[in-house]
């Protein structure tokens, strides 16, 4: 019954990357104007092993079973951080050879970019499903169709599909059947016919 928290879970993800990317814009732009000095041999050793762990932490992550939103939201959250950690390794590099302390706000507006395209890429199938949108890949009219197929059935209404969770898309209708069926008692074979036509032609519950 509380399936719908991974997705909650994934929305308050994105969102979390929005306010740290709106922070960190803050400090970058405040640096930017009015450049302090950093030590860049310091960003670079940091930079460096922040650059390694999570090298290490994206390739184990790779092969995880990323269908589930969290699973690809962590993995885009340890993904986004290498990419930081690249920007500002190279920000420190450029301390240490030529002196521009302004590199590091320029390497912290790069980062930010990339947490809000982070944030876009989990916030958009979250809210997505949380605003119970059809799946992008169910043609409900290509779903009525086949249900209008099995000769039990004389017609469809009603015909909502959604995704109560990470690759958990189901489906609701009222559909309409023959007399006979009811007559003959065959109405709950009936029932496993449509189930068994969406879950083999869309793999919908």
């Amino acid at each position: 019954g509380l399936k719908r928290a991974e997705i909650l879970a994934a929305a308050a993800n994105g969102i979390a990357l929005l306010v740290v990317a709106a922070l960190v814009t803050y400090d970058a732009v405040s640096r930017l104007v009015h450049p302090s000095h950093v030590d860049g041999a310091v960003l670079i050793v940091v930079a460096a092993v922040g650059v390694v762990v999570n090298l290490a932490a994206t390739l184990i992550m790779a092969r995880a079973n990323r269908q589930s939103l969290n699973v690809e939201g962590a993995y885009r959250h340890i993904l986004t951080d290498l990419y930081g950690f690249t920007v500002t390794l190279i920000a420190g590099v450029v301390i240490v050879v030529w002196g521009f302390n302004r590199a590091d706000s320029i390497a912290s507006l790069a980062v930010v970019l990339l947490m809000l395209k982070a944030a876009a890429e989990l916030l958009r199938p979250a809210l997505h499903i949380l605003l119970e949108a059809t799946p992008e890949d169910i043609d409900l009219q290509e779903v009525r169709r086949h249900l209008l197929e099995l000769p039990e059935v004389t017609s469809v209404h009603d015909l909502h599909a959604w995704t109560l969770t990470s690759s958990l898309p189901i489906l609701t209708a009222h559909v309409v059947v023959t007399e006979e069926c009811f007559t003959t008692g065959d109405a709950g074979r009936v029932l496993d016919h449509l189930q068994g036509c969406l879950a083999g032609h869309f793999d919908v519950a």
